[in-house]
């Protein structure tokens, strides 16, 4: 089990910026890659972004490409979202996962946070 907690979640306006956390407890965050993604209301839950379990990789849904980026502090078990440049399409609850590796498909994923509101006011 790899217990996730997300927060940092809020309400903001068109074109600000949130900083997302993702905390995981157990001593084998490193081994997991660390993916973030998110579930407006009447859509399935889509794939935001992921960062491989030694930061040497991420990648990036083309929705959310040049305005988010991912980071991982192994020593804090800790896992960022930074959202730039925020849009009201952005609105959704967002999750952070964990897996082995990284794969697009949310129900890949093994483990789950509880998810954070974000919502952007226009």
């Amino acid at each position: 089990q790899v217990p996730l907690v997300e927060s940092g979640g809020g309400l903001v306006q068109a074109g600000g910026s949130l900083r997302l956390s993702c905390a995981a407890s157990g001593r084998t965050f490193n081994n997991y890659a660390m993916g973030w993604f998110r579930q407006a209301p009447g859509k399935e839950r889509e794939f935001v972004g992921a960062i491989s379990s030694r930061s040497s990789s991420t990648y990036y849904a083309d929705s959310v490409k040049g305005r988010f980026a991912i980071s991982r502090d192994n020593a804090k078990n800790t896992v960022y979202l930074q959202m730039n440049g925020l849009k009201p399409e952005d609105t959704a609850v967002y999750y952070c996962a964990a897996r082995g590796g990284i794969i697009l498909t949310p129900r890949a994923w093994d483990y789950w946070g509880q998810g954070t509101q974000v919502t952007v006011s226009s």
